[in-house]
């Protein structure tokens, strides 16, 4: 695997992952990537979708070229960030997933499960993840027909 190009990457999460935004936003500074945080700033109880659509504007709107949205188990987030068009959000709570969805689905936001993953776990997630690059071939058709029935459907939607 080759090593990460530096990138900009939009990092949220809600109150279950605050502890853990932390940790990786240390360990992403520490591969020199400029991080973009979108909060929350506390262990406070709060909603994820706010925190998992700011992460995803970013990424949708070209300011990060990838995103990083944490929650309890990540499911929220993947489904948020998911609404809005290009975004290809992919919950990964282990490697293989990870890998696979940089590697074959072009994954340009990752959803992780603070409840579900350790901070040792998850920061190697995460270099898996900033680390595989998209294959392309035929991967990129099938993308294609993602943005297809995207446009047919006039952007993500409920």
């Amino acid at each position: 695997m080759k090593a990460s190009i530096r990138m900009k990457v939009a990092l949220g999460c809600d109150h279950a992952g605050f502890v853990l935004k932390d940790a990786i936003a240390a360990y992403l500074a520490r591969k020199g990537h400029e991080v973009l945080d979108e909060g929350t700033d506390s262990d406070a109880s709060c909603d994820w979708p706010d925190f998992g659509e700011r992460v995803a504007g970013r990424v949708a709107s070209g300011e990060a070229e990838r995103g990083i949205a944490i929650c309890g188990t990540g499911i929220g987030m993947s489904m948020t960030a998911n609404k809005l068009p290009g975004v290809r959000a992919a919950l990964c709570n282990d490697l293989y997933t990870a890998r696979y969805s940089r590697l074959h689905n072009d994954a340009n936001v990752l959803a992780l499960g603070a409840r579900i993953v350790g901070p040792g776990l998850a920061e190697e997630i995460v270099r898996t993840w900033m680390d595989t690059p998209f294959e392309g071939g035929r991967h990129s058709r099938r993308l294609d027909k993602l943005t297809e029935i995207e446009r047919r459907h006039g952007g993500a939607r409920a």
